[in-house]
């Protein structure tokens, strides 16, 4: 799998990568004509019983069997309807066998434990899927952004960027054409930060972060991949 020009499409291959484990392990499975009360008698199976399904429509851009269909394929995955990291990081590793995705999955898992509680909830997981799917490009971009700023300070700096793509980087393994070498992680940085760091201060903010992707047009494109993906 070739990820040259992961610098300027970083949040494409975040992204593609998730849905494609979602795709899967079934969490994104085709729409279901079951009848709605079918999936409210689900709702109250598991452990953790999430909001109602007229309130998640409300807070995501999904329609209520769209919810429904979400729903049963996370409760497939997740009888007890949370997620804790463990489980990410298994669900990643068995997805990606010839290479280590246990860092990836850390970071991926922070950013959709949106309380940092500890547990993915459904309502966590949906209400993140709806931005990465059917959100505008400022709200795409500022999940991106709380991605890569690992310890939340509001800032990324060199050393979380290389973190997250060393971890893309391990979670692909050896199996990559061409073949990368072992300081390609650090030159996708640098490259990102001469792009990124408009004011050369060593760190990205959240307003360069932002002005520098809406002026990309790769970035922009990456953004439209994912808006029909159910």
């Amino acid at each position: 799998m070739g990820i040259q020009g992961m610098e300027l499409c970083a949040m494409a291959v975040v992204v593609l990568l998730f849905i494609a484990v979602l795709k899967q392990f079934g969490i994104l499975e085709p729409m279901s004509m079951e009848d709605s009360s079918d999936s409210e008698l689900e709702l109250s199976a598991v452990r953790h019983q999430p909001e109602g399904l007229d309130q998640l429509q409300a807070q995501t851009k999904f329609t209520k069997k769209e919810l429904q269909s979400l729903y049963r394929g996370f409760k497939n995955e997740c009888p007890t309807g949370l997620v804790d990291e463990d489980t990410f990081k298994l669900i990643y590793s068995q997805f990606f066998p010839q290479g280590d995705a246990t860092t990836y999955a850390h970071f991926l898992f922070n950013a959709f434990d949106a309380d940092g509680n500890g547990a993915i909830r459904f309502e966590d997981f949906v209400i993140g899927l709806s931005i990465l799917l059917r959100g505008t490009v400022h709200e795409k971009l500022k999940w991106a952004f709380n991605l890569y700023d690992i310890n939340k300070d509001g800032y990324i700096t060199k050393e979380e960027m290389l973190a997250i793509m060393k971890s893309i980087y391990d979670m692909m393994g050896r199996h990559t054409y061409p073949i990368l070498r072992e300081d390609a992680p650090l030159e996708h940085v640098e490259r990102f930060f001469q792009k990124m760091d408009r004011n050369q201060d060593g760190v990205v903010t959240i307003d360069e972060f932002l002005e520098t992707c809406q002026k990309d047009e790769n970035i922009m494109s990456s953004m439209q991949l994912f808006e029909n993906v159910i």
